[in-house]
């Protein structure tokens, strides 16, 4: 197995957990002697980087989208691919104000789910009246490619750049909705599982409910917990910051839908991608003020606090389970359902 992931990609390598972060750390990023133009760059490897462009702050994101199948309960690739980027850049901080999108195109492929594709994207964009600046479209053989794949790149602005690392000992630890709808809907359409009551992905742009707790200045980290679900996010802030987190599990929200077919599955809901959930840390004196914000929103009215960072275990997640004991919510090897994005 070692071997195998040594010499080849697999699944795993795209998966969002160790053999990820691996391929990354040793094989890609020493590619690039300079990966830095700013404060934040592909060194501390964040939802997107930051720019010095006087007199304000540029964040700058870039995502390929290759989810399977394209259309799925809540949304479909086009919607995705745009709010994944949105969504990379409002977790740093930043308004989203302008996007690319490259298309490649298998030959064959029907025009009409193109144009339908095209419109969610369109629909995303107009919602939060962000531009579409430029693009590039390319057709590969049939057979060559899985149908369609869609790269985005986004820029925004941001008055205070909002990195994953800033958690201190003391913040709370919010998640702005319920987890696992996406990648258990992904799952579901995927293999046609016979589900008495349908999951439909989260996919959101999370722009709009979290423009007014930024402004509320308490927000000290922030991550989407995309591949590897909550618990990578919380492992990946945990480490980068180098606190503890102690996570109370009974009040993490998971709808009863998720919670029974994630049982009947062996799957864990916590490592199973979100795409319009955020984890925030946020300062004490202002967890108030966060909280009645988000839940003035209807996307994230039911934001919850589900735990605090602490100075023991630092880099590690403690979760207190429902019967009362204590274990490690550790780092997922990737997330169990590929191609959630």
């Amino acid at each position: 197995m070692k071997r195998l992931l040594e010499e080849k990609v697999t699944a795993l390598h795209g998966a969002g957990g160790l053999v990820m972060d691996k391929l990354l750390r040793e094989r890609i990023l020493p590619k690039f002697p300079i990966r830095a133009a700013g404060p934040i760059g592909l060194d501390q490897m964040d939802d997107g980087a930051v720019l010095d462009l006087p007199p304000g702050r540029l964040v700058f994101t870039t995502d390929s989208h290759v989810v399977k199948p394209l259309f799925f309960p809540g949304g479909d690739i086009g919607k995705l691919a745009v709010t994944g980027t949105v969504n990379d850049l409002v977790v740093m901080g930043a308004r989203p104000v302008a996007l690319s999108l490259a298309l490649v195109i298998e030959e064959g492929f029907p025009l009409a789910d193109l144009e339908r594709i095209l419109e969610s994207a369109a629909a995303v964009l107009g919602e939060l009246g962000v531009a579409l600046v430029t693009g590039d479209t390319k057709v590969m053989g049939r057979g060559e490619l899985d149908g369609l794949v869609i790269t985005t790149t986004g820029v925004g602005v941001a008055e205070r750049v909002v990195p994953d690392s800033g958690v201190r000992p003391g913040d709370f630890l919010l998640v702005t909705g319920p987890v696992g709808e996406h990648g258990l809907a992904i799952l579901a359409a995927r293999n046609a599982l016979p589900v008495e009551t349908p999951v439909e992905s989260d996919v959101a742009p999370l722009w709009p409910a979290l423009a007014a707790a930024l402004a509320t200045g308490g927000i000290t980290a922030m991550k989407d917990p995309t591949r590897g679900g909550l618990a990578a996010a919380l492992n990946e802030m945990a480490q980068k910051s180098g606190v503890g987190m102690e996570i109370e599990e009974e009040r993490i929200p998971v709808r009863a839908e998720v919670r029974g077919l994630c049982e009947l599955l062996g799957i864990s809901p916590y490592e199973l991608a979100c795409e319009g959930r955020a984890v925030l840390a946020v300062a004490p004196e202002k967890l108030a003020e966060v909280l009645s914000a988000l839940r003035a929103h209807p996307l994230t009215q039911g934001a919850q606090v589900i735990g605090r960072a602490t100075e023991h275990y630092p880099g590690k997640v403690i979760l207190r389970t429902a019967v009362g004991g204590k274990r490690f919510l550790e780092m997922p090897l990737g997330d169990p359902v590929p191609r959630i994005c």
